[in-house]
Order: structure tokens, then sequence, then C-alpha cells
């Protein structure tokens, strides 16, 4: 089993703006980009302009990585979530176990379920304020 701690950074509709800042000032690789286009349970009430919002994308820097999203629609982020901490495992079970760990005392922001991007996901702020966004990851 393996775990990793990345920072999430998510912006105001200008990220694939940031990523090419990052790529220029600090050699940042893209790994991946989607935008809430290309994802399958896109809802049929997204315009144009938000289709081509970044949904998930990972940059390598280095030996780490950033993560990066827009926030749906562009809306303002709330306090504490522009830069959050994903932590990414490689087992369903697992994953859940540290996101049921992290919610005690917490928020629930999104609960934790299977979704098209990853077979466990989930959003919880701590008792103490910080979010972290719970990903599972299956290596192939």
């Amino acid at each position: 089993m393996t775990v990793k701690l990345t920072p999430y950074i998510t912006l105001e509709g200008n990220t694939k703006e940031a990523i090419r800042f990052y790529e220029q000032a600090i050699g940042a690789e893209v790994l991946s980009i989607m935008t809430y286009g290309d994802m399958p349970d896109m809802p049929d009430t997204f315009t144009e302009n938000l289709k081509d919002l970044v949904a998930h994308a990972k940059l390598r820097v280095g030996e780490s990585e950033l993560m990066f999203s827009d926030s749906p629609g562009g809306s303002a982020i709330a306090a504490g979530k522009r830069v959050t901490i994903c932590i990414t495992a490689n087992d369903v079970e697992h994953s859940r176990r540290i996101f049921e760990a992290l919610r005690q005392g917490g928020q629930v922001n999104i609960p934790f379920s299977e979704e098209s991007f990853s077979p466990g996901f989930g959003d919880v702020t701590d008792k103490f304020g910080v979010t972290f966004q719970i990903y599972t990851e299956i290596q192939s």
C-alpha cells in the first residue's frame, strides 16, 4: 500500500493560464489535464465556457507533483479551499479509512464514493480546519 501527499490548488477559472506560468517559471511538466467537458457525467446545464474549465490537472515539478482544478463556474473559492492537501492511496479501503479518520470532529464536503475519475474519492475538512481530498489511484 502506498500513500502520497500532494498540494491541490483550486483557482477561479484561470488554471490553464497558471499551468502555462508554472511550466515557464518553475519547469513544471504537465502529466495530465481533464476539463469538465471531458468528464463522462457532465451535467447538461454546463455551458461551453464551463466545459472548457479544468476539472483536474497534474504537473510534475522535479520529484514532486502539484494538482490543479478550476472551481466549477469560476466561482469564488471559500477561505481555506484555495490550497488543499490531496492524499492519494492505491487501495479503496485504505482511502476510506483515512477519510473516516479525518472526518471525526470535522466536516464532510464531498462524501466518499466511487467517481468517474477515481474508484474512491472524498473531500473533508478536519477538526483543525484543514481540507483534504482523499483520492484512490489504482496503478495499472
